[in-house]
């Protein structure tokens, strides 16, 4: 009988299932240890991105030159200059043009590491309309099999759930790499959260300097008369209130203090130590940078000489941070859309229209077009271009 919940245990196995990884984040703290902030997105978007130049600076960096980049749509045979996909994606809503759909779309995506698309169904072919839905509010409902089955978005106590069961997905969700979670990506605002963290503290503290005349505090010495070395509760009490009421903040910076009754004022100056805050500010700013993959020159950030100049620093954005970027969400939705316009077209970025890589594509057509030994189809395919017409 002592055993019996043994018993119990193996005739109800329930079968096991994959759940979503979201719930609940604790942060823990105690004497002795540094208090971060919350890891959620909610926390992560009001801490690192409205709450912190370089995180805000460093999305609206990488959403803005994404969304500019111009798009070309092409299948195995020709680029289409005119197609209802591109339509669509000049005009995807009554309210939002390409950018600003797109600004969205990769803004949640650099905040999150998840971005969603809703589609507005048509009475066939291609979506009449594309929608950005906010990532906070989205929830994967996973299946027995681990895949998604249902996206829930949650405003207040209201609920709509998007069918993934049903034939053409009405939702596309593009996620960054995780390794810890099948079902939502890692953004590089978690990463760069303990920089965030360090900024945003260093930052306070120049704040709360300045409230106190750009100066460490000193220390009141108290000696009475008798020799004895401590206040009453009362003097001790009284002293605390006239100093944050006549000597403390802006202003009453360079207020003469008034001593009394055995006490002595001694300043105290900045040690070497307290003068490396500015350092580590500036240290947590460049990490905060290069979790997105700006190159710190490009924000403006003092002693950083990664780069030769500021032209190679901007061409490394491109290459190493906005191109890519831009490619992996063009690619899911073209593919996205595909199934509903039933066409195998591929949506991708303009490399000859980008001014940042102009040098590098004149450098690479030069070398395509001198190469003797390739047919006019292999550079075609070389510099990605569809065939033309003769050669098939």
């Amino acid at each position: 009988m002592v055993f019996d919940f043994l018993k119990r245990g193996s005739e109800g196995a329930v079968p096991e299932t994959k759940a979503s990884a979201a719930g609940p984040v604790f942060a823990w703290s105690g004497s002795g240890r540094v208090a971060w902030s919350s890891r959620d997105s909610g926390t992560l978007t009001r801490v690192g991105f409205s709450g912190n130049p370089v995180g805000f600076r460093s999305i609206k960096l990488i959403a803005e030159a994404a969304a500019a980049l111009p798009l070309v749509l092409q299948d195995a045979e020709r680029r289409y200059e005119m197609h209802p996909l591109l339509d669509l994606i000049r005009r995807p809503n009554p309210t939002q043009g390409k950018a600003e759909l797109l600004e969205a779309l990769y803004g949640q995506l650099l905040l999150s590491g998840n971005g969603y698309l809703e589609a507005v169904d048509g009475a066939a072919g291609l979506p009449v309309e594309l929608h950005v839905l906010r990532s906070d509010r989205m929830s994967l409902v996973p299946g027995p099999d681990g895949w998604p089955v249902a996206y829930d978005y949650t405003v207040g106590a209201r609920k709509h759930r998007f069918d993934m069961t049903g034939g053409l997905a009405p939702v596309l969700h593009i996620k960054s790499f995780h390794p810890q979670d099948d079902h939502y990506g890692l953004s590089p605002m978690q990463a760069a959260a303990n920089a965030v963290d360090v900024h945003n503290s260093a930052s306070a503290w120049s704040k709360a300097l300045l409230d106190n005349a750009a100066r460490p505090s000193g220390a009141i010495v108290y000696r009475g008369a008798d020799g004895q070395g401590s206040l009453s509760s009362d003097q001790y009490d009284r002293l605390v209130d006239e100093m944050e009421s006549y000597h403390m903040g802006a202003r009453n910076a360079g207020r003469p203090m008034l001593l009394e009754g055995g006490l002595d004022w001694k300043p105290m100056g900045f040690s070497p130590s307290d003068m490396e805050f500015h350092k580590t500010k500036e240290a947590a700013a460049r990490e905060i940078a290069l979790a997105f993959g700006v190159p710190p020159m490009l924000m403006g950030i003092q002693g950083d000489a990664t780069y030769a100049n500021y032209q190679e620093a901007n061409r490394a954005l491109y290459r190493l941070t906005v191109l890519p970027l831009a490619t992996k969400v063009t690619a899911a939705l073209s593919h996205w859309l595909s199934a509903y316009s039933g066409e195998a077209v591929e949506l991708k970025p303009d490399l000859d229209q980008v001014p940042a890589l102009a040098a590098e594509r004149d450098t690479q057509w030069r070398r395509v077009s001198e190469a003797a030994f390739l047919t006019d189809a292999e550079k075609r395919a070389l510099l990605g271009l569809p065939r033309l017409a003769e050669e098939e």
